[in-house]
């Protein structure tokens, strides 16, 4: 069953200039994206800093507001929805944002922050708030001695944990998690991951995981998404993508991931020049600019993602 599908969004930032601070043109963060994300599944979503991913997800959870396209929630546009509705909506969607350090009010307590939510949404008596502060705070590795104390009072691990046992407190059903482990050190990386995964089984929840370390999106993700300057170059499972990439640039990442082992050797993928401005994108494939394979149709015509396999679309003229 899906339970996210995401159709043809696009988030235009408007760029000023002149006198009158007119629109003379627009960021396009995010260019015709769709996909889905089955329920229960992790949908991993990989690119470069400022490719947009971290835009789609905001958008999704319309914490700012799409262009155009749509967004299903249980076969519901939420883009069409008022705020009394999406209010109602915000239990059953959330986000854990990337840098614990901001994410969390340095004035509140961790009781206040975990609170927040469920003050919001549920009409709790005293006792019943802090019987479901204490019983969040165990499930994500906390105890209730850290109920009174301050963001400032832990490490980075333990303000994720935080952050986590915020965004599960109303249950929720679909979380965005943006980048979650890229401000961790390596080792609490691996328990931040591993407490997300037991959190998945034990609560039901879907993920949309965005990263742009490929090996942390393999330890968690069902299916992949590749993104390039706003758009979507390849889509598939996790072991399609892995050992059977087709898109140059998803072999590129893939080659940039450090092997564990010294005396193993990896082919790496060379890449010219740099990103594109997505204020102006260069025409036909976003891609041709730094891809050793280009042809002149490339220069011309923007590919559409092409299904390879039932698992596996690509975006790219060679196929």
């Amino acid at each position: 069953m899906i339970l996210i599908r995401i159709e043809n969004l696009k988030k235009y930032f408007p760029v000023r200039g002149g006198l009158f601070s007119r629109t003379i043109n627009y960021v396009k963060a995010v260019d015709d994206v769709s996909f889905s994300i089955m329920k229960g599944e992790t949908f991993g979503l990989v690119g470069e800093s400022g490719c947009g991913k971290t835009t789609l997800g905001r958008s999704i959870l319309r914490l700012i507001p799409p262009t155009s396209g749509k967004v299903f929630f249980e076969n519901k546009n939420i883009l069409g929805f008022g705020d009394e509705m999406m209010r109602k909506l915000r239990r059953e969607i959330q986000i854990v944002f990337q840098d614990p350090y901001w994410a969390l009010n340095p004035r509140m307590t961790v009781k206040d922050i975990i609170a927040e939510p469920l003050n919001t949404h549920l009409h709790l008596n005293r006792n019943e708030l802090e019987e479901r502060i204490i019983e969040l705070l165990r499930i994500v590795g906390l105890n209730e001695d850290h109920m009174m104390r301050y963001p400032h009072e832990f490490s980075g691990g333990q303000r994720q944990r935080i952050g986590i046992a915020r965004a599960i407190a109303l249950n929720p059903k679909f979380l965005v998690l943006d980048e979650p482990t890229s401000a961790l050190d390596v080792s609490v990386q691996a328990q931040i991951l591993n407490l997300l995964k037991s959190l998945q089984k034990r609560l039901k929840l879907t993920y949309l995981f965005i990263s742009h370390d490929l090996s942390v999106v393999q330890h968690l993700s069902s299916e992949i998404g590749v993104m390039y300057l706003g758009k979507l170059v390849e889509i598939g499972s996790c072991e399609e993508i892995f050992l059977n990439s087709l898109h140059f640039y998803t072999k590129a990442l893939l080659a940039a991931v450090p092997l564990p082992d010294p005396e193993l050797r990896k082919e790496l993928v060379p890449l010219k020049g740099s990103v594109p401005s997505p204020i102006d994108p260069p025409l036909g494939c976003r891609f041709h600019t730094r891809c050793p394979e280009v042809t002149e149709v490339c220069r011309k015509e923007d590919p559409e993602l092409k299904k390879i396999s039932d698992k596996h679309f690509v975006a790219c003229h060679k196929y």
